[in-house]
């Protein structure tokens, strides 16, 4: 190559194509060779998704006034999305294992944009569950300046003829009530406008999570979905931020550092948050570089944290407020801040804002709890924390989820003691409420199997079956737990524990139960615990049967549900444990 030709940076064959885009996006065509910066947004069938495009083109119009008025030598992309699927609509469906799917998918789509067209700075605008850890994981890989934007929440809506507050999970509780006309009246009400759920289920506790990692602006996350805040005054602060990461250095990476990753577990905990977290949290850190188990905390340090920080907040789905509620009694930072002031968290991590966490929340100045919907950690709604982790002869790696929070009844002095009633399939049980519920005793403890990251495969959630028996546990005052090895929407409540692993399709302990086993679980010891498989000639003997059972179907167990899209497949074949996040794994060559 001659000096001139090294001298000179056009090159014809690739930039015709980028003059005509910057020409069309009204951008300045001198400066397609500057880094090049983006808004990607995620989007499927739903209306948690239906508030982001407007985000997106606010905030990409905040981009190009920026770009223009301060002269930066950036190229502006136009606007990329990925895909997801409604979980709503989908729990207690075969499709609903396409959802943990959708957080690989949006992640993958995210990367060969972010990779692809080498960007160099992202605002990721992200709505319903799953695609926004899938954009978090992306955004830590490719580890160039870019912040997470939570669309928001969509309001609760009301039941017109009682004035009752409902919501999504309202209408999952009240699928098997005799009353058609209620039935209809609440599908027809209870999602008014748009936006995410609007509890602390999965959607806003990972909005939290991700915020107090530092990713994104803690006063951004409780805003409803149409706050006029996040089409006006957000996107020129969203920008600001990018512009300081890029003039700083900041990165991603140096954002979710150990101790962030500890702060974000501890807001998680103390908002009563989805069992999801213990399986997105390791699935960011991983994007992260970090082993969230022996980088971040051990098991037992989680469970210690559990004992010790309260639940702060009365929110769905264990209470009564939605996160626009929380919003009106001073927001996410609000319960930061209070967290702060008894030392439960590191105030010195660094945020996107170019703030640590404790100048960042100084300066928004959150009002103190108002002790009805945001508690003190002197007067909290609830003592102890929302989640634990069991291990135990039916989860020997440990990880079995459960949340404290949302528990009824059924724990008398820190036990359950239940009999087994096992389902091979999720949709067995469904079919098991609904057309024999009074079949369902009190102290069964419901085993539903096969349903596990590679079993399902896609681990979906049991919304449906939880909230039926819920309804159920309340209507004929008895208390029904479940253990699953799949996993539970935010919107779970009761004696309700998932993650169980190995999974049955491994043949893990959970495989071998049989219909009148004894189930302990144990919250006095974090244990969960199967009487007859602790006799290691029954264990032998049941895992030799399960064993001969696959050998004679080909090495799989003839339970293990075939399947054919090559998503589902790709999924089976590669997915990681729960505990490890339950993603698809890398292939190591």
């Amino acid at each position: 190559m001659d000096e001139s030709s090294r001298r000179d940076p056009w090159r014809p064959g690739q930039d015709c194509q980028a003059v005509a885009t910057a020409r069309s996006l009204g951008q300045d065509v001198d400066k397609i060779h500057g880094d090049a910066w983006g808004v990607v947004g995620t989007l499927g069938d739903s209306v948690c998704y239906l508030g982001v495009t407007d985000k997106v083109e606010a905030i990409h119009e905040a981009l190009a006034r920026r770009i223009r008025e301060r002269d930066l030598p950036v190229r502006l992309l136009a606007p990329n999305y990925s895909g997801g699927i409604s979980d709503g609509q989908r729990n207690g469906t075969p499709q609903m294992r396409y959802s943990l799917i959708g957080r690989e998918t949006a992640n993958d789509g995210l990367s060969l944009h972010f990779e692809g067209s080498e960007i160099r700075g992202a605002v990721a605008v992200v709505a319903c569950d799953k695609p926004p850890v899938g954009a978090t994981a992306a955004i830590l890989e490719r580890d160039v300046p870019a912040v997470v934007v939570s669309d928001g929440s969509i309001r609760p809506g009301t039941d017109p003829e009682t004035g009752e507050r409902i919501d999504l999970v309202s209408c999952f509780q009240v699928a098997g009530d005799p009353d058609a006309a209620k039935r209809e009246r609440w599908a027809r009400n209870a999602c008014p406008g748009h936006g995410s759920c609007g509890g602390i289920f999965t959607y806003n506790t990972m909005q939290s999570f991700i915020a107090v990692l530092g990713l994104e602006p803690l006063h951004m996350v409780s805003p409803a979905s149409e706050d006029p805040r996040r089409t006006g005054e957000f996107p020129g602060q969203i920008v600001d931020c990018l512009e300081i990461m890029t003039q700083r250095g900041i990165t991603p990476r140096r954002l979710a550092a150990p101790v962030a990753f500890r702060n974000a577990a501890v807001v998680a905990i103390a908002l009563g948050g989805s069992t999801n977290v213990v399986l997105h949290a390791p699935e960011i850190a991983r994007a992260a570089g970090l082993d969230f188990w022996s980088e971040v905390m051990t098991q037992q340090e989680f469970n210690r944290l559990s004992r010790t920080v309260p639940v702060l907040v009365d929110a769905r789905p264990f209470g009564q407020y939605s996160m626009v509620d929380i919003d009106e009694a001073g927001g996410l930072q609000a319960v930061v801040a209070e967290l702060l002031r008894h030392d439960l968290l590191d105030g010195s991590a660094l945020t996107c804002t170019g703030e640590t966490l404790a100048e960042q929340v100084e300066r928004l100045a959150p009002p103190a709890p108002d002790r009805r919907v945001v508690f003190p950690v002197t007067e909290p709604f609830k003592p102890t924390g929302g989640l634990r982790l069991l291990s135990g002869n039916l989860a020997p790696d440990g990880g079995a989820v459960i949340k404290l929070a949302g528990v009824e009844t059924g724990v008398v002095d820190g036990r359950f003691e239940g009999r087994a009633r096992v389902f091979d399939s999720e949709q067995a049980l469904l079919r098991a409420l609904v057309e024999t519920p009074d079949e369902f005793a009190d102290r069964d403890m419901v085993v539903i199997r096969y349903e596990g990251p590679r079993g399902a495969p896609g681990m979906p959630e049991m919304l449906d079956p939880t909230s039926r028996i819920t309804a159920l546990c309340r209507r004929k005052g008895i208390s029904v737990a479940l253990m699953t090895d799949a996993r539970f929407s935010g919107g779970s409540v009761g004696l309700v524990i998932g993650h169980v692993g190995p999974e049955a399709a491994l043949g893990g302990p959970i495989a071998l139960v049989e219909d009148g086993d004894t189930i302990t679980v144990d919250l006095n010891t974090d244990t969960l615990e199967c009487a007859e498989l602790a006799d290691p000639g029954v264990r032998q003997a049941r895992l030799a049967k399960w064993h001969q059972a696959a050998e004679a179907n080909g090495g799989v167990h003839p339970l293990v549900r075939p399947v054919t899209s090559r998503l589902l497949r790709r999924m089976r074949a590669l997915a990681a444990s729960a505990i490890d996040g339950a993603g698809m794994a890398e292939v190591v060559s």
